[in-house]
């Protein structure tokens, strides 16, 4: 299992040279070790099944490196939902308040901003390297891991470099080191030659020296695209492929040459889209690619093709050389961030939710399903036997823009409203008063315009009651129940708006 490199405690580290060489060498390096600070952060993480509210607080430390700008590069696991960020430089006991400018939780980037900037006259960027480090390339990795006081350094080698996923449906370049790292470790940067050539972000658990950091072209891309004050997102392929291994599939899709990858599944059903079903991908760009997916980036490193989406793409399309029924072509395939799975993630934002009567509405997300995640396949056993979209739906793409499971979010608050009902929680809301729930907005609008007597709740499961309330009574029970909750909105921010709008 690999696991984020942040400790939840204020804990320090410090490498102790026990040799004459290795004292020469720190002195060289000191000036780089200025540049490397340690961070604390006051985490609010989202609670998913009381969306009107924050997580408690949690505390947890990292690193961080100076880069250009006058700015600070850490890891998104670091800082995300931060309340509160403090930077502490290298021997020092202040801790300089921070704020996070861009956050990318996906590629587990974060750059950080302080009010003053003469905490950099002395602590100059870190270049970075342009490329790719070679294998056995020796590295030096600076931070602040668990298990000390001050500023760790710790030696090893390049071990590996792959194209693998990270999170939220985001991949990207991962180095492996066999440097050791710990909690702590995570934003700090790993060197070659006095250079960044990555960011450690987590290490492989139960394993022996075994750690990854993100390249600096993963950086590099980072940094790009949050230029603009926002972050848009990796470009990247989202059709399903399979290997052309098997002599019979070669034959039957026309292809003599043991190269490319089938398409199982296009990115888009649609008519126009480039790709369909048994396409045979040979080229991505001019770069071949082999019968497991893989493209030669030079002498001694094979990655996964769709590496070359992130180096090719151009207004937001890559060229593809694909066979078809036994011709070979060159299509532009789009390559925009993804951004079309049904269930999201909420990265580093917090959930929406609609509070009416004694149920709260939510979108699912990824985060809501985690809890459910974690029981193992009996909770989502449960959810495919009743027919809930929860599990029937999970893992689908929407079917139009904007489409949502919209969720009982919470246990049904205690109110005479709600005598005799079961509790709804987990259910996906089908339609409300005879109208189809497109999304959490759309549940809200509906229940916002309707002019019946009664409020009719459809849940789209076959385990299922429906819910009647008497319309009046249940707008009189909705200030009652957040009276007595102490909660403070019905909705948040973003749906206030659209509420408002009732007459």
């Amino acid at each position: 299992m690999v696991r984020p490199l942040f400790s939840g405690a204020t804990l320090f580290a410090l490498f102790a040279f026990t040799n004459a060489s290795r004292g020469q060498e720190l002195v060289k390096l000191d000036p780089i070790r200025e540049s490397v600070v340690k961070i604390f952060s006051t985490m609010r993480p989202p609670d998913p099944s009381h969306p009107w509210q924050k997580g408690s607080p949690q505390e947890a430390t990292g690193s961080g490196v100076v880069i250009e700008g006058k700015r600070i590069l850490t890891n998104a696991h670091v800082v995300l939902y931060a309340s509160q960020v403090f930077v502490q430089p290298n021997g020092s006991g202040e801790k300089v308040p921070a704020t996070v400018e861009s956050i990318s939780p996906g590629i587990d980037l974060a750059v950080l901003k302080l009010d003053d900037d003469s905490f950099f006259a002395n602590r100059p960027a870190i270049t970075r390297t342009e490329g790719l480090p070679e294998i056995k390339e020796p590295v030096l990795v600076y931070g602040y891991p668990t298990g000390g006081a001050g500023q760790s350094l710790t030696k090893g080698i390049v071990s590996r470099i792959e194209f693998v996923p990270y999170a939220y449906g985001t991949a990207g370049l991962r180095i492996q080191i066999d440097a050791a790292i710990n909690p702590g470790n995570s934003g700090g940067p790993a060197l070659v030659n006095d250079k960044i050539i990555g960011l450690v972000n987590s290490r492989l658990g139960g394993g022996d020296n075994i750690g990854y950091i993100i390249p600096s072209e993963e950086i590099d891309l980072f940094l790009k695209d949050v230029s603009d004050g926002k972050y848009d997102g990796k470009p990247a392929m989202t059709d399903t492929l399979q290997t052309l291994e098997n002599d019979a599939l070669k034959a039957k899709l026309g292809v003599k040459k043991a190269i490319g990858m089938v398409v199982h599944a296009p990115g888009l059903e649609t008519p126009d889209y480039p790709l369909k079903k048994w396409d045979v991908i040979t080229k991505i760009g001019d770069k071949e690619v082999d019968n497991v997916g893989m493209v030669k980036v030079k002498d001694n490193l094979h990655l996964r093709f769709q590496y070359m989406v992130q180096r090719l793409a151009k207004d937001g399309k890559i060229n593809v050389t694909i066979v078809r029924d036994g011709k070979e072509q060159v299509v532009q395939v789009p390559v925009a961030p993804r951004h079309d799975e049904l269930i999201q993630s909420l990265l580093g934002k917090y959930p929406s939710y609609f509070i009416y009567g004694p149920i709260v509405f939510s979108a699912a997300t990824a985060e809501f399903l985690a809890g459910y995640e974690r029981m193992g396949d009996r909770a989502f056993l449960l959810f495919s036997f009743i027919g809930s979209p929860i599990a029937t739906r999970r893992g689908d793409k929407a079917k139009f823009p904007g489409e949502e499971l919209v969720v009982v979010s919470s246990p049904m608050f205690p109110h005479k409203i709600g005598k005799g009902y079961s509790n709804p929680y987990t259910k996906v809301v089908k339609s409300v008063n005879g109208v189809k729930i497109n999304n959490l907005r759309h549940l809200v609008e509906t229940l916002r315009d309707a002019k019946d007597k009664y409020i009719i709740i459809n849940f789209d499961d076959r385990a299922s009651e429906t819910v009647v309330f008497d319309r009046q009574e249940v707008l009189q029970a909705t200030e009652e129940i957040l009276s007595d909750n102490s909660v403070r909105q019905q909705f948040s921010e973003d749906l206030a708006p659209v509420w408002s709008k009732k007459k």
